[in-house]
């Protein structure tokens, strides 16, 4: 629930941008801008979202209004360059109460930003640097701009405590824990009979081809696993293209693998995560991932073993994998018992969306007013946002998040 106080309050200008907007159509960024800003709009306040989606034509989406701007189109300069034109948009045409800017990636624009009055709070996402994609001078860009940001902003979200230590750790800055919410998934048994698959038959991954999301190991340990249970993958990649033909090159070699792409219909993907027999979760560095979520309401879950998804999950998972050989033997195993019960309520109750909009707009709120100091290096923030209620996350561990992974 949310909290009735802020509708005594007088209503806020709010941006977010950083991400491709809404409709939530890529990742988990897009998904929080979404959830956390259709739920702001209902309770009186204006949001505007930043877009970069060629041909969108929405000038409002669920309450928000979405301003759709260019970037330049490469895997390197697409997110900073849409992120430096919705800055000046913001500062000519937009003039919001506070700013909140996804992905540290766009560091750069939050001094601009501050300059002009506008109170930034940043969230940093997950450990980019450590991303194979971004070798060489990108991940040195990626580091630098992570510690850049949270320098720089009025104050910084950590969406995991995983990330939470390390950021305080590496940079000595007081971060704000706000995870992310999860979706309910809905059964469509007539959608998935469509589709040639029957619900608790067969086993379902989601997520973007990148290497880091282990999409090549889970197909390559699936061909160990005995049976004719259908492998359903939804994910594809704008950029990684090497990376994107592996994998469709790995499918090829077992029929009962079925790529069924990036799947932007919510009611479909729903219907895909109810009817799960098991998920398997590869991401290992992101943070709190928004799909691990929504699959662990809905279905079991199998998950890579890092320090994110045991924060996530604790003892609420099927069990935790490294490696192929290690992921063949707990997939044989899993798919051979009966079907485990999914962590549902207990996920639910952790992790709710009215809860990370409350935190959100408390944060923002207290910048906006004075009541929320910015914090400098080693100082507790006052009155910081507490994390959405429920089950505090089982302890992260320790371990380094990619250790172990073929080539």
């Amino acid at each position: 629930m949310h909290d009735s106080r802020s509708e005594d309050r007088r209503p806020f200008h709010l941006a977010m941008l950083g991400t491709r907007g809404v409709p939530a159509r890529y990742g988990g960024f897009e998904t929080a801008v979404e959830r956390i800003g259709e739920r702001l709009v209902a309770r009186g306040h204006q949001v505007t979202v930043y877009a970069r989606n060629p041909g969108q034509r929405d000038r409002r989406y669920r309450g928000m209004r979405v301003v759709n701007l260019p970037a330049v189109r490469t895997r390197t300069t697409e997110t900073l360059s849409h992120a430096v034109l919705s800055t000046a948009h913001t500062l000519l045409a937009d003039r919001p109460d506070a700013v909140f800017v996804f992905n540290a990636a766009n560091a750069p624009v939050i001094p601009v930003l501050r300059a002009a009055g506008l109170p930034v709070i940043v969230n940093v996402d997950g450990l980019e640097s450590d991303r194979a994609k971004w070798r060489g001078l990108g991940s040195r860009y990626f580091a630098w701009a992570q510690a850049a940001a949270v320098r720089w902003a009025d104050a910084v979200i950590a969406d995991s405590r995983a990330i939470q230590v390390r950021i305080e750790a590496a940079y000595g800055r007081a971060t704000h824990y706000i995870s992310y919410g999860c979706d309910p998934a809905t059964p469509d048994t007539d959608r998935l009979r469509a589709a040639g698959l029957s619900g608790g038959e067969y086993t379902l991954v989601v997520a973007r081809f990148e290497p880091e999301n282990h999409v090549d190991v889970i197909v390559r340990a699936y061909r160990a696993v005995p049976g004719q249970r259908p492998l359903v993958i939804v994910g594809d990649t704008p950029y990684s293209r090497d990376f994107r033909q592996r994998v469709h090159d790995l499918a090829e070699q077992d029929d009962r693998v079925r790529l069924l792409g990036t799947i932007y219909d919510q009611p479909w993907l729903s219907a895909l995560f109810a009817g799960a027999r098991l998920h398997v979760h590869g991401h290992s560095v992101g943070g709190t991932n928004p799909s691990l979520l929504r699959a662990a309401v809905a279905a079991p879950v199998l998950a890579y073993d890092c320090p994110f998804n045991r924060e996530v999950l604790g003892d609420l998972a099927v069990g935790y994998w490294r490696g192929e050989d290690d992921l063949a033997a707990r997939l044989t195993t899993a798919l051979a018992g009966e079907r485990a019960a999914p962590a549902g309520d207990r996920i639910a109750a952790r992790y709710c969306w009215d809860d990370v909009a409350t935190a959100y707009l408390a944060l923002a709120e207290g910048l906006i007013t004075g009541r929320v100091a910015p914090a400098p290096g080693g100082v507790e923030p006052a009155a910081a946002p507490v994390a959405p209620r429920g089950v505090e996350p089982a302890a992260a561990d320790p371990r380094t998040a990619d250790e172990s992974r073929r080539p």
